[in-house]
């Protein structure tokens, strides 16, 4: 499965996520897999989740752009600084926790349990395919510091 790895933009991946949340829900509209809160709480979720998804997204590549360094996630051996200020002192991977929050807000819009069942399986894929090979990379590119950073910030949140 090597051949999954750095190959699809995350944004792509969150994408495809998307459509497939809004699939397995299209169906089951009516039956016991909607989730059991009521409208306007799912609209509270859905906007709380929004808000806080763009938050940690565009902190993010705020964060890069501050310290001149790419955001290209298909090529990490070209990064040229670890950026550990800001919202990667929470996460060290914080466009990436926004768009799972940008998917459960989407989950929550369309009231699916089906569609965060989907959450698990979007994690395990960014993870596997994308996240550890960033970490190979960065590995390789800071020796030092990237092992020390990791110690003290967790990869997701």
């Amino acid at each position: 499965m090597k051949w999954l790895e750095l190959k699809t933009p995350p944004v792509v991946v969150t994408l495809l996520f998307g459509l497939l949340m809004w699939v397995v829900t299209y169906p089951v509209k009516g039956t016991l897999l909607i989730l059991p809160i009521s409208p306007k709480a799912a609209m509270a979720l859905t906007g709380g989740c929004l808000l806080l998804g763009a938050a940690f997204s565009l902190s993010g590549v705020v964060s890069f752009r501050l310290a001149k360094t790419t955001s290209n996630p298909l090529d990490p051996q070209k990064v040229s600084t670890l950026v550990q200020s800001g919202v990667y002192r929470i996460s060290r991977n914080p466009m990436y926790v926004g768009f799972a929050l940008l998917l459960l807000a989407w989950a929550f819009f369309l009231q699916s349990v089906l569609a965060i069942l989907l959450m698990p399986v979007f994690i395990a894929y960014l993870t596997m395919f994308q996240i550890k090979p960033e970490e190979l990379a960065l590995y390789a590119l800071f020796p030092e510091s990237f092992p020390a950073y990791c110690q003290q910030v967790r990869r997701w949140i």
